[in-house]
C-alpha cells in the first residue's frame, strides 16, 4: 500500500488512451488579441517538452482538445517614483477559462474557470530610455503561464 505521494510535476492523470491534443486559437473577452495566439502556442510547446502527449493542429485528428478563452487582461501600475508621479513597475494579470476534452466522447478531462496569473515589468521614467515592456511582459507571463496550465492538466491539480 502506498501512502499515495509523488514526485511534483512527475503524475500523468489524463487516460493513457489521450495521445494527441489539439490546442485551438483561444477566444476573448479582452482587447489584448496578441495572447489569442500566443498563450495556445506556448501551451503547446510546453505539452511537448515535458510531456508525452504529441501536439496537432486538427481538433478531428486529437485525442482530446483544449479550448480557452481569455477572459480578462489588465495592466496597472503597482510602483510609482517618488519624484515625478510617473508608473515605474506595473503588473499584468490575465484571467482565462480553460477546457480539455475528450473529443470522441465530449467528457471533461479538465476545467477550470478563473485560472489567474499575473507578471510585474517595469517602466522607463525617463522618456529618453523609454522602451515598452509589455510586449515581452506578455511572454514571460504566456511561458509561466502554459508551465502551470500544463502542470494543472497532467496532475489534474
Amino acid at each position: 500500500m502506498s501512502c499515495g505521494y509523488r514526485v511534483g510535476g512527475k503524475a500523468d492523470l489524463v487516460p493513457k488512451s489521450v495521445q494527441t491534443i489539439c490546442i485551438p486559437a483561444f477566444g476573448t473577452l479582452t482587447t489584448r488579441y496578441r495572447l489569442v495566439d500566443l498563450l495556445p502556442e506556448q501551451i503547446g510547446r510546453e505539452f511537448i517538452a515535458r510531456t508525452r502527449f504529441r501536439i496537432v493542429k486538427d481538433p478531428s485528428a486529437a485525442d482530446a482538445v483544449l479550448n480557452g478563452t481569455i477572459t480578462a487582461a489588465q495592466a496597472y501600475p503597482s510602483v510609482f517614483d517618488p519624484t515625478s508621479g510617473k508608473a515605474t513597475s506595473v503588473q499584468v494579470i490575465v484571467v482565462l477559462t480553460i477546457n480539455l476534452l475528450e473529443r470522441t466522447t465530449g467528457r471533461v478531462l479538465y476545467s477550470r474557470a478563473n485560472y489567474g496569473f499575473r507578471e510585474n515589468y517595469d517602466v522607463a521614467v525617463d522618456p529618453h530610455q523609454l522602451f515598452d515592456e509589455s510586449g515581452p511582459a506578455f511572454d514571460r507571463l504566456s511561458r509561466d503561464l502554459a508551465h502551470d496550465v500544463v502542470s494543472a492538466i497532467v496532475e489534474n491539480f
